[in-house]
């Protein structure tokens, strides 16, 4: 068993997995190259066997450090949010509250609200972390989260925004070139944007629309934001967010009433926070922006 060691020797560790050398790891903390030799060595005298192994890639590391993998991560996660509850105030919303969505949510629809909140709120800091895969509140690693399926713990708290319209849009370029499809089938001859993958906001786009199953897609990402970037640019026909689309003019809406998708979107975060003053406003600062955005309509 690796006794426990100062916390700065874990978070060395994962600065020198993450970049594989250990002069990256010191640039990215701050410190000597010394020290963190010293770091590692430390803790590669606690568990009595090599963390790493050198190489032409770099610092290559070993079953040993794999297997401390997810619980200096875990660590991590819990130091990031003991600094973020430390960083608040019992009575007023201030401190630190890292924020977890989408792509999409996170750049092109929660900045103009969290902008709202922080001048609401001067001493509120945000921390944004904008990727498709799902972050663990239950381990703290992010406050709250936007998501887009319900959340099935029982010790997070939740608030169902609703469904999000979808629609398919094409760039005015596109449809000037190739035309306006009028029908189901005239659309699958059309060079078609979709997913590479299936991450869990698509299983439940296409469990509710299994006839998108059918589709064959031209140009494929798992990037909602390289897609929303390629129907922009006139690459072809794709699904995005109405709210977002009805702000470009130039996005044409294609089968507006022959398709009818949507997307449930949750505010969530852990009920041990419900109390605090910088994640309540947080949480209902969401919630409410959310809902506004939800009721966008082309005019």
């Amino acid at each position: 068993m690796i006794p426990v060691l100062d916390w700065s020797h874990y978070r060395t560790f994962l600065a020198v997995l993450t970049h594989g050398s250990l002069s990256a790891a010191a640039r990215e903390l701050g410190l000597t190259q010394p020290t963190v030799g010293r770091h590692i060595d430390a803790l590669e005298r606690a568990s009595g066997s090599p963390l790493f192994l050198r190489s032409q890639q770099g610092l290559l590391p070993t079953v040993t450090a794999r297997e401390m993998l997810p619980h200096a991560e875990a660590m991590a996660a819990s130091a990031d949010a003991l600094a973020r509850t430390a960083s608040g105030d019992t009575q007023t919303p201030r401190g630190t509250v890292r924020i977890s969505s989408s792509e999409v949510m996170g750049i092109e629809v929660l900045p103009p609200i969290l902008a709202d909140l922080l001048e609401q709120y001067p001493d509120l800091n945000a921390e944004l972390s904008v990727s498709d895969a799902v972050e663990d509140l239950l381990r703290q690693e992010a406050d709250i989260a936007v998501r887009m399926v319900a959340p099935a713990q029982e010790a997070l708290i939740s608030r169902r925004i609703g469904a999000i319209p979808l629609g398919f849009f094409a760039h005015r370029s596109y449809v000037v070139r190739h035309g306006l499809p009028r029908t189901a089938d005239e659309l699958r001859a059309h060079r078609l944007i979709g997913f590479d993958r299936q991450m869990a906001y698509v299983r439940s786009v296409l469990k509710a629309n299994p006839e998108l199953g059918e589709l064959r897609f031209a140009v494929r990402t798992d990037s909602n934001v390289a897609q929303l970037s390629m129907i922009r640019a006139g690459a072809g026909i794709g699904i995005c967010q109405v709210g977002l689309a009805i702000k470009d003019p130039e996005l044409v809406p294609i089968l507006p009433c022959m398709l009818d998708l949507h997307l449930d979107t949750y505010v969530v975060m852990h009920e041990s926070l419900r109390t605090a003053p910088r994640c309540r406003v947080t949480f209902d600062a969401l919630v409410e922006g959310l809902l506004r955005y939800m009721k966008m309509r082309p005019e």
